[in-house]
């Protein structure tokens, strides 16, 4: 199935005292790309978490945020007594108590003196939780990428049934081109040599038509460009689990290529016109297929 790389979803909850909540959010990218916004405390998870992510989504920029507001006593740190008393017996050892008093506030800014380890604490406490809450964001967020992606398939086959449309068109015009340009010559020839009394012979005619058809024979192309939107009609097959986006945007230039050879092999106004309709389409494809994983 065809899916979309636009999506968003996010879940929260309380827990022991915690408020967690994460969000997820993904916009187009040509490959993975990963942007992490943690807490402090949870920088210990950021390799992991991106691996959760790329283990999952193939293609596109996924922004995960996840916030935490721990109201308990676990997110606070340690003092460090043995640190502290070190520091306030050389205070003391130069200014006497009065240093130290002075002072007091100071101290817990040197090193040392504060171990904060309540990080620790918060990580070991929302991990399993933050897990269920991705697996509950991800799911929002798969589900508005496989809405949006029915939505961006359904476009697509449009394009492909108009392509499939015209060269059909095409195929049936192509034959038509050498007779008219046969009866074209033919015309010019005996116009030119009226004047001296003869006739344009047969042969020559022929010979000059069967140069041209060769010239302007398109039918390898028609068919290359058939096989094209024979793949790309697999693609789009709703059962198909595989991602697809960068193969639908190769896809589309191998089919402009056949549409642009036909037009320049062709020399035919109504084969024209039709090819300029089949390029607008593929350039649509390219669009759309920017849009999908």
């Amino acid at each position: 199935m065809i899916r979309s790389m636009t999506g968003h979803g996010a879940a929260a909850c309380e827990h022991e005292g915690m408020h967690l909540a994460v969000e997820l959010r993904s916009v187009n990218n040509r490959s993975f790309k990963a942007m992490l916004r943690l807490p402090d405390s949870l920088g210990s998870l950021e390799g992991e978490l991106e691996a959760w992510l790329a283990r999952r989504i193939g293609r596109g920029t996924v922004s995960l945020t996840i916030r935490i507001g721990d109201g308990t006593s676990r997110s606070a740190g340690r003092i460090n007594v043995q640190a502290l008393r070190s520091y306030m017996d050389q205070l003391r050892s130069v200014g006497g108590d009065s240093a130290v008093a002075s002072l007091a506030g100071a101290l817990l800014s040197l090193p040392g003196v504060v171990i904060d380890d309540g990080g620790a604490a918060i990580c070991a406490a929302a991990r399993p939780v933050i897990e269920r809450l991705l697996d509950e964001a991800a799911k929002a967020l798969f589900a508005m990428r496989d809405r949006e992606g029915e939505a961006l398939r359904l476009q697509l086959l449009s394009f492909g049934e108009l392509i499939e449309s015209r060269l059909k068109e095409v195929a049936e015009r192509a034959p038509e081109v050498s007779r008219l340009y046969g009866e074209r010559l033919k015309t010019r020839m005996n116009a030119m040599l009226s004047e001296a009394g003869v006739a344009a012979r047969h042969e020559d005619v022929l010979r000059e038509v069967a140069t041209f058809a060769e010239r302007a024979d398109v039918a390898e192309e028609v068919q290359r460009l058939g096989g094209h939107l024979q793949q790309f009609r697999k693609l789009l097959d709703a059962k198909n689990a595989d991602v697809v986006g960068r193969t639908l945007d190769f896809l589309a230039q191998e089919m402009l290529r056949e549409a642009n050879t036909i037009a320049s092999k062709a020399s035919d106004l109504e084969i024209a016109r039709r090819v300029v309709e089949m390029k607008t389409a593929i350039d649509r494809i390219k669009e759309q297929a920017a849009n999908a994983e």
